[in-house]
């Protein structure tokens, strides 16, 4: 069985959607609600009918039923959608329609029902057929195909299925081949994509360049860290147009350096670069769908390791920006690199930054792990972060960047510490962290994301997930369109 090393080109995902009124026949779904159940205009026989009350089927949210034709065949398949506000983990209903690409056989479907959202079915259908197949030595069935609903913008429901498919690989694909280098090989491959421009400061030139966090954070793995820095303008676009900076975490895995994590901790380090893959994932739908702003993805990725050259507890290290952090927890380092990153960032006076980051676990603690932490210094923006998340199924939720908390960041021996010897408001405290290193940016927000999926649902499998990076994208399309 032979290993691709990294992510070295975007998975099509078009072998996962026929065209609307393509050739050959494709079997009807149909969508059953609490208010509009399956009506005669399904053209379904006594005996079909029979069939469905004989399997118990219903309106109930997931409910699910093949229905036969009279040859054994099969003559459509129904859904039920509940109260039509039942999606996974939040949206409209018609986001269930993922759970048939995960469970019906392969072979034509198409939506026969009425659709409020039929983007929506139709993006959840797509990333409800991702599966990560790399590293099986037998092929998998081909995945059963839906005819794109009429319209619908076909191209910005494959870009995005894409997109999420695209983040997923990355943070499933395990560390002995998801290092800074091979993080880099994926951003370059996305820049070259789209016609962006990206450049990398790499091992001991981050000393050079002033980048000296992620330099410590990175310098005791043989895998040398590095800053990855991707550009791109929309071509033909407006010479003014808004700047909007992504910042996304890329510690490719995390051991806890010499506070050593247990066991138990380290068997999903793999996705501690789930920011990054955000970033990235986010990027491919603003560049792809031709978003008329000037982009910037920074990504600050380092393996932290354990050897004689590892930071240490107590260390004092200089920023980029000149203030000293004093090291309460060596596993405290994604902020470390970011807060580097961040102050690069802040130099443009951007008028938004956004970081992705598998930061905490209190974050965790606090919302579990469907419901990533937003963190902002901006009203409206946060609010309408968390509503277009809550309307297409990719939620957050707000956290307050509490002032109260900042004398918890304070060390007797240098300008800040990076942790807070209380377990108590740990995420809150990681966020002000970062939050010290934008000043000039016009807005800031910083999602708190677990990166990850611990059971299937009808959005996706069990597995690696970029989550908000569509909820992110949508508001900053509104944005543009109002």
């Amino acid at each position: 069985m032979k290993k691709q090393s990294t992510i070295n080109q975007l998975l099509d995902t078009s072998h996962v959607f026929t065209a609307p009124g393509s050739e050959g026949a494709a079997a009807p779904v149909w969508l059953a609600s609490d208010s509009a159940p399956i009506g005669n205009e399904a053209g379904l026989s006594p005996e079909q009918r029979r069939w469905l009350e004989a399997v118990r089927f219903s309106a109930a949210a997931r409910k699910q039923a093949s229905i036969p034709a009279k040859d054994g065949s099969l003559a459509g398949v129904a859904l039920g959608l509940g109260n039509g506000h039942a999606g996974e983990p939040s949206g409209p209903s018609e986001l269930l329609v993922g759970q048939l690409a995960q469970s019906l056989a392969p072979g034509d479907y198409r939506i026969a029902s009425e659709l409020e959202h039929a983007a929506l079915a139709a993006t959840a259908w797509g990333l409800g057929a991702y599966r990560f197949r790399r590293y099986k030595s037998t092929s998998s069935d081909a995945p059963p195909r839906l005819e794109m609903p009429a319209n619908v913008d076909r191209d910005g429901v494959l870009n995005t299925v894409e997109a999420v498919w695209l983040g997923r690989d990355l943070i499933n694909t395990p560390a002995s081949d998801m290092g800074p280098a091979e993080l880099e090989e994926a951003a370059r491959m996305l820049a070259d994509r789209h016609g962006a421009k990206v450049t990398s400061i790499v091992g001991d030139a981050l000393l050079d360049e002033n980048f000296p966090m992620i330099h410590a954070v990175g310098r005791a793995s043989p895998r040398p860290p590095r800053l990855i820095d991707i550009t791109w303008k929309k071509k033909g676009g407006r010479r003014g147009a808004p700047l909007v900076t992504l910042v996304g975490k890329g510690i490719t895995f995390d051991t806890g350096g010499l506070d050593i994590k247990p066991a138990s901790a380290m068997l999903l380090m793999k996705k501690d670069m789930g920011g990054a893959a955000t970033a990235l994932a986010t990027g491919h739908m603003i560049m792809g769908q031709g978003l008329d702003v000037r982009l910037r993805i920074l990504i600050p990725s380092a393996e932290n390791s354990v050897s004689g050259d590892a930071f240490r507890p107590s260390d004092i290290l200089v920023s980029r920006s000149g203030r000293t952090v004093e090291i309460g927890n060596t596993d405290a380092e994604g902020r470390l690199v970011l807060a580097d990153a961040l102050d690069l960032a802040d130099e443009e006076e951007p008028g938004t930054i956004v970081v992705f980051a598998t930061l905490t676990g209190a974050a965790r603690s606090a919302l579990g792990p469907e419901l990533p932490a937003l963190f902002s210094d901006d009203d409206a923006f946060a609010s309408s972060l968390v509503a277009t998340g809550l309307r297409i199924g990719d939620p957050m939720w707000r956290l307050p960047l509490w002032p109260g908390y900042e004398k918890n960041l304070d060390s007797d021996i240098a300008d800040m510490n990076n942790v807070w010897e209380s377990p108590f408001a740990g995420a809150i405290t990681a966020a002000l962290f970062l939050k010290r290193f934008v000043r000039k940016a016009k807005r800031f927000a910083h999602i708190d994301l677990y990166g990850w999926r611990p059971a299937a649902r009808p959005l996706g499998p069990k597995g690696g997930e970029p989550q908000t990076a569509r909820a992110v994208f949508e508001t900053l399309k509104q944005e543009l369109s109002t």
